[in-house]
């Protein structure tokens, strides 16, 4: 009797952490349309920085909408559009911002606050 009944208590545990097991998360971070846009940004028949950058403020205001994460490098991409097209003031604002939600790429933003050049 002891026998069935640990056994029945293992099945009823196996069901519980399997059946949680199959709920679905969240993502981390909502991407949209960004890693297209970074492909755009490298190829040779790319979209104007322009257009680029139209996009990706709208999708960033997308991501800002549904309460999302917005993903690593997003801001830093958006700043360097922005350099482009001589808007120093936007590029500061967006590569701050890519320091303040992550901290770890300090370094790398204070580089590209010192040194960017149109």
């Amino acid at each position: 009797m002891l026998t069935i009944r640990s056994g029945a208590t293992a099945a009823l545990l196996a069901c519980a952490f399997l059946g949680g097991c199959a709920t679905q998360q969240q993502p981390l971070y909502q991407w949209q349309g960004y890693q297209g846009n970074v492909d755009a940004y490298f190829r040779t028949d790319k979209l104007s920085a322009d257009a680029q950058t139209q996009r990706m403020e709208e999708d960033l205001q997308k991501i800002k909408a549904s309460g999302g994460a917005v993903p690593p490098g997003y801001y830093a991409h958006l700043g360097l559009l922005y350099g482009q097209q001589g808007k120093l003031d936007q590029f500061a604002t967006q590569v701050q911002a890519e320091k303040k939600q992550f901290p770890e790429s300090e370094t790398f933003m204070d580089f590209l606050l010192r040194n960017f050049k149109k």
